[in-house]
C-alpha cells in the first residue's frame, strides 16, 4: 500500500476513464430518449461532452453544453433537479455496483477555444509567432 503512494499517477486511471465514458453514453441516451419526465429538461437539447470520476468512483462530474450555447443556468438547474432519477437509471443501465453522485457543470472548453483563437489573431502575438518560427540568421560567426 505504501508503494502505491510513492508512485502517484498524474492522470485518471483506465477504470476511471472507462466508467466515465459509460456514464456519458448512458446519460446521453437517457436525455435523447426523454426518459426523464421533466418538461423543462426535455425542451433543452443538451450535449454531454465529458464525464470525469473521482478515484473512488463515488462522484461523477458531468460536463454539459446546451445546444446554441444559451440557457446555462436553466440547464444546470433542470439537471440538478432530476439528478436522483438520472443516478438511479445510470446505476441500473450502466451495470455499476454503486451509482456515483452526479454533479453537473457547464463545459467551458468551447469558450476557451474561442478566446485562444482571438489571442492568436492579435497583431503582437502574430508578430511574436513569426519571429519564433523564422529566426534571423546568426551574423556573429567565428569563421573568418
Amino acid at each position: 500500500m505504501a508503494k502505491n503512494r510513492l508512485y502517484k499517477k498524474s492522470g485518471p486511471s483506465q477504470r476511471q476513464l472507462k466508467v466515465g465514458e459509460v456514464i456519458r453514453r448512458t446519460l446521453s441516451e437517457i436525455l435523447v430518449r426523454g426518459e426523464i419526465h421533466d418538461a423543462e429538461l426535455n425542451r433543452i437539447s443538451i450535449t454531454i461532452s465529458e464525464v470525469t470520476t473521482s478515484p473512488d468512483l463515488q462522484i461523477a462530474t458531468v460536463y454539459v453544453m446546451p445546444l446554441g450555447g444559451t440557457l446555462y443556468d436553466e440547464t444546470i438547474t433542470a439537471l440538478a433537479r432530476n439528478k436522483g432519477q438520472m443516478r438511479s437509471i445510470v446505476g441500473r443501465k450502466a451495470g455499476l455496483k454503486y451509482a456515483p453522485d452526479l454533479r453537473f457543470r457547464i463545459d467551458e472548453t468551447f469558450d476557451r477555444i474561442d478566446s485562444t483563437r482571438q489571442l492568436f489573431e492579435r497583431e503582437e502575438v502574430r508578430r511574436d509567432l513569426d519571429v519564433a518560427t523564422n529566426p534571423e540568421p546568426d551574423t556573429t560567426s567565428d569563421i573568418d
